[in-house]
């Protein structure tokens, strides 16, 4: 019984450690605070040394808490590693699966197909968050990432789920309004809704023709950091996006957006990012094969779609 509450009050400790915050530690783990406050103490007793200092407002930890976290966060990531090789052995992928994506994709895409997952492996618990941020997995304790984009840390395992590719869109609205852009050169003078996204460099679109990519900085009145914001206000006529084809290409058939200037386009391919500590995790293994699998059946470009 000590054993279990041990390793119980390790994932405690290190919800709390991420977060500063017992609350929301509790919040995220589904338990009480003062189960929380329970387990800390637990555990403090166990290592006889102060974990946090504790305050009204903040926890903060010490810095042997800092130690305790780096050294509990490898014992948590060995103990997991443990049950994914017995499962691997059996065949059998179970556990909790931590992915994170970015909102409109996650929202449209990500969410059905693990949705999808989740019934093919009931033993496997998605977690899943969206954010328009790119996230921090070792910190953050992500298992996945699904990300749209080719720039990629060399110490990450990334793995192609789909082909992808940003285009250059407006609605006719707009169009009506101020005419088409005829040249890469003639965006500075529209309005371009800039998106602050993850990968997206500000104000710099980053465009190819036949291998040669040029750089645009452009300007306009909307920005945001949420990419499903971006698109509402192109769909409603207020500037030109630059947008993932799986986003925008359904926008495209039904006459709601114009394809601009098709000779150009920002490579951005989907893919599956992942630790390289989770190389052999056959929970990791098992969700790729699937998105691999659901996304070349959805792809913007099969049964004769021009994106």
């Amino acid at each position: 019984m000590k054993e279990n509450l041990t390793i119980d009050s390790l994932k405690v400790f290190c919800e709390a450690a991420q977060y500063e915050n017992f609350s929301q530690a509790a919040r995220m783990i589904g338990i009480s605070p003062a189960y929380v406050t329970k387990h800390i103490k637990l555990l403090e007793s166990e290592l006889d040394t102060l974990l946090f200092h504790r305050t009204t407002r903040q926890v903060t930890l010490t810095e042997q808490g800092e130690q305790a976290y780096d050294m509990a966060l490898q014992i948590l990531r060995n103990v997991e590693q443990l049950h994914d090789r017995i499962a691997q052995f059996k065949g059998d992928p179970k556990g909790p699966l931590r992915i994170s994506t970015s909102m409109g994709f996650g929202r449209q895409v990500v969410a059905p197909a693990l949705a999808g997952f989740s019934l093919r492996y009931p033993a496997i618990q998605v977690k899943l968050d969206v954010l328009d941020q790119l996230v921090n997995m070792a910190k953050e304790q992500y298992d996945l990432d699904i990300r749209i984009g080719d720039l990629i840390d060399p110490n990450y395992i990334a793995r192609p789920l789909a082909a992808n590719h940003r285009i250059l869109c407006a609605a006719p609205a707009y169009l009506e309004r101020h005419g088409a852009p005829r040249k890469l050169q003639d965006l500075p003078g529209h309005n371009c809704l800039i998106v602050r996204e993850r990968d997206h460099p500000v104000g710099i679109w980053a465009l190819s023709r036949r291998d040669v990519t040029t750089n645009v900085k452009v300007n306009g009145s909307l920005i945001t950091n949420n990419g499903e914001i971006a698109l509402a206000w192109a769909l409603e006529g207020h500037g030109i996006i630059l947008r993932s084809v799986w986003d925008a290409h359904k926008h495209i058939q039904a006459g709601a957006l114009v394809h601009l200037l098709p000779g150009y386009r920002q490579d951005a391919g989907i893919w599956a990012v992942y630790p390289q500590r989770l190389g052999n995790s056959a929970k990791i293994k098992a969700c790729i094969e699937y998105l691999q699998a659901y996304f070349a059946q959805r792809a913007p470009g099969r049964k004769g779609r021009d994106s």
